[in-house]
């Protein structure tokens, strides 16, 4: 009771009110951008499939033998000797096809290359653009705003503002709730209390939505952060034999390293592979991501170690708890995990969004006009 009475007093609301309007305004036209950019993403999936840009490897026999995955490196590598690779991976519904990405070894912040090569006949399938192109300029600015981590870290402070202002309209639309039906609009009284009204409604509509993907915006946007803390924490320890030795000249077979890797995880599959040097591995092992194999457990990794040189098994650990929520974040931002109709309800909710973000700051700019037009008299 003493909560509520609290929650309702004039200067806790003068509190809440200062807080929503300014969390709002910081972070509005940012939260526009990334409704409009994430729109398309949405159905990336589809829109590659649209325009052709999905690769598609020709049907072979179910029991076709598999190419040898050394040679299929050398198959990709062929294509851009200057460069090296770093991560290989496969589609999670279609195994027919490797797809490996490179970069230069000095500089593999920039300049990626991907080469899908058929994983029975080792013949290169396509060539599909990491660069440029419409969509991959969509996911830039929606997730780092061309600006790499520091863009990133922005980002997700702005989901948490866009958070703590859906929390704080909640606050102050409550007492309002007590006197008029849900989702009223009182179309007796001003354009402005009408306006207010259905930006106030439509807020309340789109709050749950909001909120999960506000969370989980802000939570992919410190992702890389996690990565290092994994890498500081619980890699350390599965590397620590080899502290202090140099990082291999040469590369074992990578081959080998998969059959070792497979062998230790048998009843999970794989999602990709982390070379020597890269973000997720260490400078001493293939990395390889196993995931599972329904709906859900396809979401949670398990890293398996493999020693870069001899292509024996090093280590195999259960990533901690908060990999676990980047990765169920991740699908979950984007309405990835209900095929579809889940995709088509997160686009609505989407646009339903803009409107609200747009009418909110259409009734700040009104309100501030209709002050900053007020004239003070002048003392004689």
């Amino acid at each position: 009771m003493m909560i509520a009475k609290w929650f309702n007093s004039s200067s806790a609301l003068k509190k809440w009110t200062w807080l929503h309007k300014w969390s709002s305004l910081v972070c509005t036209l940012f939260m526009l951008m990334l409704c409009i950019t994430g729109l398309p993403l949405i159905f990336f999936h589809e829109i590659a499939e649209a325009t052709g840009t999905i690769v598609s490897a020709p049907n072979m026999a179910v029991d076709a033998p598999r190419a040898n995955l050394d040679q299929v490196l050398a198959v990709a590598q062929s294509r851009y000797p200057d460069k090296k690779p770093m991560f290989v991976s496969q589609d999670e519904e279609d195994d027919r096809a490797w797809f490996i990405t490179l970069a230069n070894p000095t500089v593999p912040v920039s300049g990626y290359k991907q080469v899908a090569v058929d994983a029975r006949t080792s013949q290169v399938l396509n060539e599909p653009p990491l660069e440029g192109g419409f969509m991959n300029i969509m996911l830039s600015l929606h997730v780092d705003l061309f600006a790499g981590l520091p863009g990133m870290i922005f980002l997700g402070v702005m989901g948490i503002l866009f958070v703590i202002s859906l929390v704080s309209g909640v606050v102050l639309y409550a007492p309002f709730m007590r006197k008029l039906a849900f989702g009223e609009i009182r179309q007796h009284l001003s354009t402005k209390t009408r306006r207010l009204d259905l930006h106030n409604f439509l807020g309340i509509l789109t709050l749950a939505w909001c909120l999960i993907v506000g969370t989980t915006g802000a939570i992919n946007s410190f992702g890389d952060l996690l990565v290092d803390h994994w890498k500081e924490d619980q890699l350390a320890s599965m590397i620590a034999p080899y502290k202090g030795k140099p990082a291999p000249a040469k590369l074992g077979s990578f081959d080998a390293a998969m059959k070792s890797a497979l062998a230790a995880e048998p009843n999970l599959a794989l999602q990709f592979v982390a070379f020597p040097g890269t973000t997720f591995s260490s400078p001493y092992h293939y990395t390889f991501f196993m995931r599972g194999n329904e709906a859900f457990s396809k979401r949670l990794l398990k890293p398996v170690l493999v020693d870069a040189s001899t292509s024996q098994l090093t280590d195999t650990r259960t990533l901690p708890w908060y990999f676990y929520v980047l990765k169920i974040s991740q699908p979950l931002h984007f309405g990835d995990y209900g095929g579809l109709p889940m995709k088509i309800l997160w686009a609505l909710l989407d646009l339903l969004l803009i409107v609200v973000l747009i009418s909110g700051l259409y009734l700040w700019v009104v309100k501030y006009r209709s002050q900053s037009r007020k004239v003070i008299p002048c003392a004689p």
